[in-house]
């Protein structure tokens, strides 16, 4: 008897067990029933009204603009209105822009129509100039070479960033060669102008132990000795006492030249 009723009631309690819902189960619910929740999209509560008399409808929802699944979205407050929206002109309309034609950053560029120099006429260059030829020049023109090379450097940089931004594929080694030739003369300047640098040092040096030169600023920078000059005087003695010679003799071969054709004749016609 105990045996039945004990076996009778054990369905009875695994159906209640059954029906008892597990967290995770709840969970579950919990997330559909926030998925399935209404949410307003209709347009009359999307647009704010804002002629005179117009009701406020101002949309109350936080959720505005998310999505219904992942609860991502836009993080900003949506407004429309009935206010027209500005049109752009057209570039006809717009005023001319007025350019300085002499405009310094004009030499960024080839010329005025094209933002890059073609391979072709990157190609179009000469060789650097070696040291040996600068070391003849001045300071005045190797500091505008210089700069004349600054320039180019600069528009040669120039339109390789308008290749890469324009993507063009092309006239990348032909800059390159360019810009190396123009990077060897640079080189050069600097090579000599660190020649003269140590050329100056050294001069100073010397300078300061010669008693002859006073580097102080104060009176003459060169004031020779007394034996010097007495050797100067007495070299210009000897330059002008062979002066004289040299002229003497001069005068003396003059003197015993021969006569004249002119006078030969007369002196034969005499004769005869």
């Amino acid at each position: 008897m105990a045996t039945a009723a004990t076996s009778a009631v054990r369905p009875s309690l695994g159906a209640a067990f059954r029906l008892t819902p597990s967290p995770s189960s709840v969970r579950i619910s919990h997330q559909l029933l926030s998925l399935t929740r209404p949410m307003s999209t209709t347009a009359p509560l999307l647009k704010r009204h804002t002629y005179p008399g117009a009701r406020s409808n101002k949309d109350m929802s936080k959720s505005r603009g998310q999505s219904a699944l992942r609860r991502t979205g836009l993080r900003w407050r949506l407004s429309m209105s009935d206010d027209p929206l500005p049109k752009p002109r057209s570039r006809e309309e717009l005023p001319p822009v007025e350019v300085d034609p002499d405009h310094g950053l004009w030499d960024f560029f080839p010329n005025r129509e094209t933002v890059a120099a073609s391979p072709e006429d990157d190609m179009k260059h000469g060789r650097g100039w070696m040291v040996e030829e600068l070391r003849g020049k001045s300071w005045e023109d190797l500091h505008r070479l210089w700069w004349v090379c600054v320039k180019e450097r600069n528009r040669i940089a120039t339109g390789a960033w308008e290749r890469e931004r324009g993507k063009m594929g092309f006239g990348k080694s032909e800059a390159q060669g360019r810009d190396r030739e123009v990077r060897v003369t640079m080189r050069g300047i600097k090579h000599v102008l660190t020649e003269r640098f140590y050329a100056w040092e050294d001069a100073v040096k010397l300078a300061e132990s010669d008693p002859e030169v006073d580097l102080s600023g104060k009176g003459r920078a060169f004031t020779p000795r007394e034996f010097l000059e007495e050797e100067e005087a007495a070299e210009a003695k000897v330059v002008d006492y062979l002066v004289e010679e040299e002229v003497a003799e001069v005068k003396a071969e003059e003197k015993a030249q021969v006569p004249p054709p002119e006078t030969n004749v007369q002196g034969e016609a005499a004769r005869l």
